[in-house]
């Protein structure tokens, strides 16, 4: 429900303000929240069966073919970001740490859905529909290749060490 009716100008400019303030800011938050909060054998962060080790994403959404084009956020934050795309570390501690940031990453685009709501304030009703589908072409796909790559990861670690609980608690629950 609009309450606000500022300009043409203004409103637009508030599109940009939220878009470009609110993902940042639920990435810095996401940061700061300790790694514990990001154990992959959590509930929200493990695997399901119906995702079929992340199989399901592939036969859906064919994730395979367009995950590359994804931009990889790890790499903007110097001192606590982590680059996921390319994994070339196998050490039980650098896998571990891709299943913590995937699962980080995932809820900074979960997050990044909820501001579209806030359009509503300044902006024709019909607009929050249309953010909404912004919100999710943007941020779905990111979600999508973090559950497609973290069980996948896990499998490989539990297979490179099967003695890390953190493997074989991840995925296949």
């Amino acid at each position: 429900m609009q309450i606000f009716f500022p300009s043409r100008t203004v409103t637009i400019l508030l599109f940009f303000v939220v878009w470009g303030a609110a993902p940042l800011l639920f990435a810095l938050i996401c940061l700061r929240l300790p790694d514990s909060l990001f154990d992959p054998s959590r509930f929200l962060w493990r695997a399901r069966k119906w995702e079929r080790e992340g199989r399901f994403y592939e036969t859906v959404f064919h994730v395979r073919s367009w995950k590359h084009l994804l931009p990889d956020g790890g790499g903007v934050w110097k001192n606590r970001g982590y680059k996921k795309r390319n994994l070339s570390d196998y050490s039980e501690e650098n896998l571990r740490r891709y299943l913590i940031e995937t699962a980080r990453g995932e809820l900074t685009h979960w997050l990044g859905i909820v501001p579209f709501w806030v359009f509503g304030l300044f902006a024709p009703p019909f607009v929050v529909w249309i953010m909404l589908a912004y919100a999710l072409a943007v941020n779905l796909p990111c979600i999508i290749a973090q559950r497609y790559n973290r069980p996948r990861v896990a499998i490989l670690m539990s297979r490179l060490y099967p003695d890390s609980e953190c493997a074989k608690q991840s995925h296949n629950k």
